[in-house]
């Protein structure tokens, strides 16, 4: 007996987005055999973003991805936009 690797479901919302001059590429997935989807966005530098709550619909991740855009630009998903630097005592 073998054990089968899961077929993976590649989302159409899936692709690069270009805005403001920076491009990511979007990665919304989910296994063949589940109804989730996962959403994660890489960056130039290939840093990988990943939500952690599954999403219903791949359309509902899509649209979680464009509200973090709508929010806070393209640039958050650049190295360093997420880091909060702490006070040197």
């Amino acid at each position: 007996m073998t054990d089968q690797t899961p077929n993976l479901v590649i989302s159409g919302f899936s692709g690069f987005v270009t805005e403001d001059k920076i491009t990511v590429e979007v990665n919304i997935v989910r296994l063949e055999a589940e109804a989730d989807w996962s959403l994660e966005v890489v960056n130039g530098n290939g840093t990988s973003i990943v939500w952690d709550d599954p999403f219903a619909s791949d359309a509902e991740a899509f649209a979680a991805f464009r509200k973090v855009v709508a929010k806070e630009g393209m640039a958050t998903f650049l190295d360093g936009a997420n880091v909060i630097p702490f006070p040197k005592r």
